[in-house]
C-alpha cells in the first residue's frame, strides 16, 4: 500500500517539483498551500491539493482529521532573505508560528517524519570554503533565523517524543522540470538566473549587478545554483533515511558560479545578449557562499544529475521561453 505524504508549500516552486517526484515514485500526496505565492497550476495531476494557511490551526487540524500520513515534508514558508529584514516578525514570528501549527497534528497524530526545507543562510558569511554541517551557525537574517528556530524545535521533538526529522540546507534553487510542465515563477522574482532570462526575453531592460569589488576572481559575489529535481531528490532520499534516524544535511553543487559567469552562461545559451549594469553593493552581501554536500553524498549517495550550470539554465530557458508569464500562460 502506497504511503500517503502531506507536502506544504507543494504550490511553490521546490514543492511542486518535489510533490512530481514523489507521484512518480509511487507516493499518495496530499498538497497543502495557500497559495499567496505559489501557483495553482504547479501543482502535479495526480497529487490533492488543498487550499488552506498553517496561519489557522483549526485547518491544519482538519486535513489531519480526513486523512493518515506516513510523513511530512515541509516547505511552506516566507522566504525573502531582503524581506526578513524589514519585516523580521512575518518570519521569527510568521515562519516559526506556522510549523508549530502543524507540528501540533505531527505530535497528536503520532506521525514520526518530517522532512524541512531548511536554509544554508543558517551559516551566514562563513567564509570562501565549501560550508560543511560543522561550520559555525550564525544566521544572516531572520529569515535564517527562523528556519534555525524550527530545526532548533525539531531536535526537542525529537527527545520528548521521538519525531525523527531531517533538515536540508541549501542556498540557491535553480533550473526547471525538463519537458516544461513546471518552472520557476516568483511575484517579484529576485533570483538572478530567472532575472537574466527575462532579460533575454526582452522583460527586462537589463540586469543590475550589485557590486563588481568584492575579493573574487572578476569582482562580483560567488553563489551555488543547485537544479530543482536534484534537491527534489535529496528530499525523498532523506526521507527514506529517516527509518535510521534524524539527519542534518548542506545541499550544493560544490562550485560556485560569479554574477558574471551566470550572465555569460545565459548568454550563450539564449543567444541574447543580455545588457548588464554596475549597481552598489547590497548591504550584507557575502562574497562567497558555497555549500558542500559531501555528507549526504556519503550517507545517502545523492548524485546531481544536473550539476552543471549551463544545464540548469538550459532548462530554465525552456520553461521561460514556454512561459513567459509563468504559470499564467
Amino acid at each position: 500500500m502506497a504511503e500517503t505524504i502531506l507536502v506544504t508549500g507543494a504550490a511553490g516552486y521546490v514543492g511542486s517539483h518535489t510533490v512530481a517526484v514523489l507521484l512518480e515514485r509511487g507516493f499518495d500526496v496530499v498538497a497543502f498551500d495557500n497559495l499567496t505565492s505559489g501557483h495553482r497550476a504547479a501543482v502535479p495531476e495526480g497529487a490533492l491539493l488543498i487550499e488552506g494557511d498553517l496561519a489557522e490551526p483549526q485547518e491544519v487540524a482538519h486535513i489531519f482529521e480526513e486523512f493518515t500520513f506516513d510523513a511530512v515534508l515541509h516547505f511552506a514558508a516566507n522566504s525573502l532573505v531582503g524581506e526578513s529584514m524589514t519585516d523580521p516578525l512575518a518570519y521569527l514570528g510568521d515562519n516559526v508560528a506556522n510549523c508549530a501549527n502543524l507540528l501540533r497534528c505531527v505530535i497528536a497524530n503520532g506521525i514520526g517524519k518530517f522532512v524541512l526545507s531548511s536554509t544554508a543562510n543558517l551559516f551566514g558569511a562563513a567564509g570562501d570554503d565549501p560550508i560543511d554541517e560543522d561550520a559555525p551557525i550564525a544566521p544572516g537574517s531572520p529569515y535564517g533565523e527562523s528556519k534555525y528556530l524550527i530545526e532548533r524545535t525539531l531536535a526537542w521533538l525529537e527527545r520528548t517524543h521521538g519525531l525523527r526529522s531531517a533538515a536540508l540546507r541549501y542556498f540557491n534553487a535553480a533550473g526547471a522540470a525538463p519537458g516544461g510542465a513546471r518552472g520557476e515563477d516568483h511575484r517579484p522574482e529576485t533570483h538572478l538566473i530567472p532575472i537574466v532570462l527575462q532579460v533575454a526575453l526582452g522583460q527586462r531592460a537589463q540586469v543590475e549587478i550589485f557590486g563588481d569589488d568584492y575579493p573574487t576572481p572578476d569582482g562580483t559575489c560567488v553563489r551555488d545554483y543547485i537544479h530543482v529535481l536534484d534537491l527534489a531528490e535529496a528530499h525523498i532520499l532523506a526521507l527514506g533515511a529517516l527509518d535510521h534516524g534524524s539527519r542534518r544535511y548542506n545541499l550544493g553543487n560544490g562550485n560556485g558560479h560569479s554574477v558574471r559567469q551566470v550572465i555569460e552562461t545565459a548568454r550563450k545559451v539564449t543567444g541574447a545578449e543580455i545588457p548588464a549594469r554596475i549597481g552598489p553593493r547590497r548591504p550584507g552581501d557575502p562574497p562567497v557562499l558555497v555549500a558542500s554536500a559531501e555528507k549526504i553524498r556519503a550517507e545517502l549517495d545523492w548524485r546531481p544529475r544536473y550539476d552543471s550550470l549551463e544545464t540548469i539554465i538550459e532548462t530554465a530557458w525552456a520553461w521561460h521561453q514556454g512561459h513567459p508569464n509563468g504559470y499564467e500562460d
